[in-house]
């Protein structure tokens, strides 16, 4: 059965419904993962930008929370590889969203099925690089994370006319660049000739090297679009985050005036601006400046506004930079493009901002009712929907409906293959742990490539992650502490250990690099091995600690009560109407 067919013509007549939408403005929905299923339409990915001179020891970060809930969370190595100068290299639709049954052959299994019909001519080389939804890093340290960001209804590009989507672009250019401009270029020119679009629609990606990071900004540019018209078939734009800065995309467009005269920190397609005038987006007789996500992702609304559920970005910048008392009213088209922190960043400043849900702020999401007796941030119902009313509630950047979460390092004064490293962590950020996999390494473990939601797999290193954040939600806040604990023995003595790491591997470098490359993949893989059986135990030790709603105590084998908050127990009263028991009368 040729499934290509009847696709392309579903693609078709959503392209051509969406030429009559009268929406002007990005909504909310907009902005989020296109789901199938809406209690995921709100869940989509944050990604973090650090400058060299931003950290503190030097290195660029960029991060990805893989959001969604409902998405493959397998990850792979694809090795370097040789071809002859004519051979062509085909190109597939890669949805970031649709997952199989593991039966059928989970997503990275069977891929090919959905060939897009265009060939580009193949590369002589091509690079080593490990991917999961996206590519994230290569072997020569070019590093890359996510966010959707979403543009004007009219610029959706859902037919097989846009060759490229988000996921096909990172693939590629992880395969044949070297740093972060190569990466843009080479991803901006390929959407231009080729068309982007089909599964995806705005989207940044956090785009990094030892020296420089980069956000880039790629949309299509309606369904009307083809090859044959001579015009480009995306619009796209970059801008470099300065040295000593930080940056964030929480899924809204961060580029807004921009210089194209400044080499140095700006890059875009040739229909950047006039794309904007043919459509009636940008009107240069206005005397505005051209202001990139004005034009093509306009969005309103602030943290307060919103109630927290636009709250990620005005985070951000209260977490790196509090001296600069940015307000929560401050509406988030207002915010700068990035921002000195007030001190440098270490990579577990970075993995705490991965984790945060806004503790100790009004939008905190473990406080009061909503966080139940235990302060468990993760109920998070979004939004509340209550008589026919809709509520907003806050967005976190570290949520539990996340997939995996990625940190990369790339650092300028090792070795390629010593020196970029990218710290994985599946399924919730908080109860998860960073396991490091450097740039040379040539092989992941056996447990990060199987697993899916619906099937309970103890051979998936996700499920173990997962294991152990279902336990320590029942009674959070005090499973949390032996979380804590764990990620202390497991993640903080990884990051410890790097410089070490990196000392060895740099000697064998100088000797026999093969030998170095060896020694960082047992590395890696034995640590991550070894994190996995940790979390499945732990996730066991946890199910008897906390079994009843008690605390066992398998030292003392005791059992004690959890003790409930006052104040939670005064709401149970007042809400069931309980009466008090009459005091017994004393005797005489």
């Amino acid at each position: 059965m040729n499934l290509r067919r009847p696709l392309a013509l579903i693609c078709i007549l959503l392209a051509i419904g969406s030429l009559f939408s009268t929406t002007p403005l990005l909504t909310k929905d907009e902005s989020c993962p296109k789901s199938l299923d809406k209690e995921y339409m709100f869940d989509a990915c944050t990604s973090v930008l650090v400058g060299k001179n931003a950290s503190i020891d030097g290195s660029t970060m960029t991060t990805h929370t893989c959001d969604c809930g409902i998405c493959d969370w397998t990850w792979r190595h694809v090795p370097a590889a040789d071809y002859k100068p004519e051979e062509m290299l085909k190109i597939y639709h890669i949805s970031q969203y649709i997952t199989k049954p593991p039966e059928k052959g989970l997503k990275w299994d069977t891929y090919t099925e959905n060939y897009s019909g265009v060939e580009i001519p193949q590369v002589a080389h091509t690079y080593a690089y490990h991917h999961g939804m996206f590519g994230y890093m290569n072997e020569h340290q070019l590093a890359i994370g996510e966010s959707t960001i979403g543009c004007r209804r009219k610029m959706r590009n859902p037919t097989p006319s846009a060759t490229f989507d988000i996921t096909t672009l990172t693939l590629v250019a992880m395969e044949r660049c070297k740093t972060a401009r190569e990466a843009i270029k080479l991803m901006g020119t390929l959407g231009e000739k080729y068309g982007y679009g089909f599964y995806d629609h705005g989207e940044m990606l956090a785009v990094a090297d030892p020296d420089e990071v980069w956000i880039f900004e790629i949309m299509p540019v309606g369904p009307l679009w083809t090859q044959k018209s001579g015009k480009p078939g995306a619009v796209w734009c970059a801008q470099r985050v300065p040295d000593d800065n930080v940056s964030v995309c929480p899924n809204e467009s961060r580029i807004g005036e921009i210089d194209l005269n400044n080499h140095d920190y700006f890059m875009a397609s040739p229909n950047v601006i006039s794309y904007a005038i043919e459509n009636g987006y940008y009107d240069p007789k206005s005397g505005e400046p051209f202001n990139w996500k004005k034009a093509y992702s306009p969005a309103e609304g602030s943290a307060a506004s919103t109630g927290g559920s636009r709250a990620r970005l005005w985070r951000f910048f209260d977490l790196v930079a509090p001296s600069r008392n940015f307000s929560p009213e401050t509406p988030n088209m207002d915010f700068p493009f990035s921002v000195k922190p007030d001190k440098k960043l270490s990579i577990q400043d970075v993995i705490n901002i991965t984790r945060d849900k806004y503790q100790g702020t009004p939008f905190d999401t473990g406080a009061g009712l909503i966080g139940g007796p235990f302060s468990n941030p993760n109920y998070r119902p979004r939004p509340l929907k209550v008589d026919d009313e809709t509520f907003n509630t806050p967005r976190s950047i570290g949520v539990n409906a996340v997939e995996y979460t990625t940190i990369t390092q790339c650092r300028g004064w090792l070795p390629d293959p010593i020196g970029g490293i990218v710290w994985i962590a599946f399924g919730a950020q908080d109860t998860s742990c960073y396991m490091p996999f450097y740039a040379g390494v040539t092989e992941l473990p056996a447990s990060f490539a199987v697993g899916d939601h619906w099937v309970l797999n103890r051979d998936s290193a996700r499920w173990a992650f997962d294991y152990v954040d279902f336990h320590t939600l029942v009674a959070y806040s005090y499973a949390i502490k032996d979380v804590q604990e764990s990620q202390e023995k497991w993640e903080a003595s990884a990051i410890n250990r790097t410089p070490l790491i990196d000392k060895i591997a740099t000697e064998l470098y100088q000797k026999d690099s093969s030998k170095a490359v060896q020694f960082l993949t047992d590395y890696c893989k034995n640590n991550a091995n070894q994190v996995v059986e940790a979390w499945w135990n732990l996730g066991d030790n946890l199910l008897v600690k906390y079994n009843h709603l008690h605390i066992y105590d398998t030292k003392t084998r005791k059992s004690l009560n959890l003790s409930y908050p006052e104040w939670w127990m005064k709401e149970i009263v007042k809400y069931h109407k309980f009466k008090p028991q009459k005091k017994a009368e004393k005797t005489p």
